[in-house]
């Protein structure tokens, strides 16, 4: 006997002959709601004992030796709290989010193969209390495999449209064929790293990534909805607004996990936190066409990478540096610019940023 597999959510709405309120979960919007808050209280709930789990497995963060001085003091606090806001997005998975939709299965593939090379780098980091980890060549060869391979697997067997489009610029569509695959790594493996690089003083990269994963959330709502889509002239992707109540998810996850790591922080988001997040808001920028703006609407995350990789260059050419330390926080930070002050400014810049990202649905 065949039985047909049904989501948590498709199950009680089969009941909404006999019980009309049951109806509200056809609705993407209602689920994008209940997993938000699933995912919130599930991680303000569970957060105090998986940081006492860290404290005893003795997983405690090391600080660069050339780092300010004022790090010193946060040497020891637990890291991997990363998986704090992964594991709080499980069972909105489960009940409210469609798992089998083709885009939901591979943004999460992507999220969660590169938080489990951040879990590597980071347990090397803690085992042997350094801060060199897994190594860098290594690592992005398995950020670039896992994010191509899905891709490449998306456009042969689930129809990804291979059309790229440039904000604020109307009716330019460029086809890039099978060389998107590469594109769409690149967007992906990017945003990773430089959320990652981002992610230095407390609470500095989280709230970012939630506003992005927020604005990305609302584009897949829209960009799925096919009336909306063709009104505002911009590409329909077939159930992609499954996406907003797994970034809805995701989000609320985040906000849990920053009420631990706010200044000062009782936890670190780490390698494990930082690399998932920022393969999240790649896919989700890959898979809702929107893979330019995240050049704008990741623009914190840009600035961050592009300062380490200006002092790189600039220090190989001439053997001078342009910033005082990079990524660019620490610069600010050894100005005499506070922490919390460094960390709010960066945060006001995320909103803005968000808000022209919007405003591109319009402009094009």
């Amino acid at each position: 006997m065949c039985y047909e597999y049904r989501m948590v959510y498709q199950w009680l709405y089969s009941f909404a002959d006999q019980y009309s309120v049951l109806n509200v979960f056809r609705y993407i919007t209602v689920r994008t709601f209940i997993s938000f808050f699933t995912g919130f209280f599930l991680c303000l709930i569970w957060g105090p004992r998986f940081i006492e789990k860290l404290k005893e497995k003795s997983f405690g963060q090391s600080i660069r030796d050339d780092g300010p001085q004022t790090h010193k003091k946060k040497a020891g606090t637990p890291t991997m709290g990363g998986w704090l806001i992964l594991l709080s997005t499980i069972v909105p998975l489960i009940l409210w989010i469609d798992v089998v939709n083709p885009l939901v299965l591979g943004t999460v593939i992507i999220t969660w193969g590169f938080g489990i090379i951040g879990y590597i780098d980071d347990y090397l980091k803690v085992s042997k209390k350094n801060t060199k980890g897994l190594s860098g060549k290594l690592r992005l060869a398995a950020e670039f495999f896992i994010s191509g391979l899905t891709i490449l697997i998306m456009i042969r067997f689930y129809d990804l449209s291979t059309i790229v489009t440039v904000p604020f610029i109307k009716d330019f569509y460029w086809d890039l064929g099978y060389f998107y695959v590469a594109v769409g790594a690149l967007v992906i493996v990017g945003t990773a790293n430089a959320v990652n690089l981002t992610d230095g003083l407390d609470g500095l990269a989280i709230v970012p990534v939630i506003v992005a994963a927020t604005t990305l959330g609302l584009f897949a709502y829209i960009v799925g909805h096919s009336s909306i889509a063709n009104y505002l002239q911009i590409q329909h992707v077939v159930g992609a607004g499954e996406l907003a109540p797994l970034a809805a998810a995701m989000v609320a996850g985040g906000l849990g996990f920053l009420w631990f790591n706010t200044f000062p922080a009782q936890v670190f988001m780490g390698d494990v936190g930082s690399l998932s997040l920022g393969g999240f808001l790649g896919s989700m920028a890959v898979f809702t066409k929107n893979e330019f703006l995240m050049v704008i609407l990741g623009g914190i995350f840009v600035v961050e990478a592009l300062s380490v990789i200006t002092q790189v260059i600039s220090f190989k050419l001439t053997g001078k540096r342009i910033f005082k330390m990079a990524p660019i926080h620490h610069h600010f930070e050894l100005g005499g610019m506070t922490e919390t002050k460094i960390i709010v400014r960066f945060w006001i810049i995320s909103i803005l940023l968000a808000a022209l990202s919007l405003a591109t649905l319009k402009l094009r």
